[in-house]
């Protein structure tokens, strides 16, 4: 994985790899409540979210903001940190699946909505309990069928 990330012509940027997990469980969260109440505003802010995600990097998102101001200064261990990339891929991935949702409803289409949110909160769940993201395996296998 990390030879398929080094490459020299990219600039590098490096986030503590415990923000997204934290944003994860928010983002669970949010995308549970969802999902239980049909709701397309909710949805549509978390969509919010993840375009922030996706344009400007996880950092910049408002989940990003508590886990600096209000929990990272509480951790004690040195943080580990990761290449932005993947986890802003994954931004853009939960994006695709809040756009559809919203689409969805707005279309009158509750199957589409239950669908989108339930893939993305599918996703945002493996990342938070079990720290597996896994927009950002789909980035890392996309990048290992164009590099060759």
């Amino acid at each position: 994985m990390s030879e398929i990330l080094n490459k020299p012509e990219v600039a590098k940027i490096y986030i503590d790899a415990r923000g997204p997990r934290f944003g994860a469980a928010i983002t669970t969260t949010v995308l549970a409540i969802a999902l239980v109440t049909q709701s397309t505003w909710l949805l549509a802010v978390q969509g919010l979210v993840f375009f922030i995600g996706a344009v400007r990097g996880p950092q910049f998102t408002p989940y990003a903001f508590i886990f600096k101001t209000l929990v990272k200064p509480r951790l004690k261990k040195e943080a580990p940190t990761e290449d932005v990339r993947p986890p802003k891929f994954a931004q853009a991935v939960g994006f695709g699946f809040a756009l559809v949702g919203v689409l969805g409803a707005v279309a009158g289409s509750s199957a589409v909505f239950t669908v989108a949110v339930g893939m993305a909160l599918a996703a945002a769940f493996l990342n938070a309990a079990f720290n597996y993201c896994l927009g950002c395996e789909m980035y890392l296998l996309g990048l290992r069928f164009t590099s060759k």
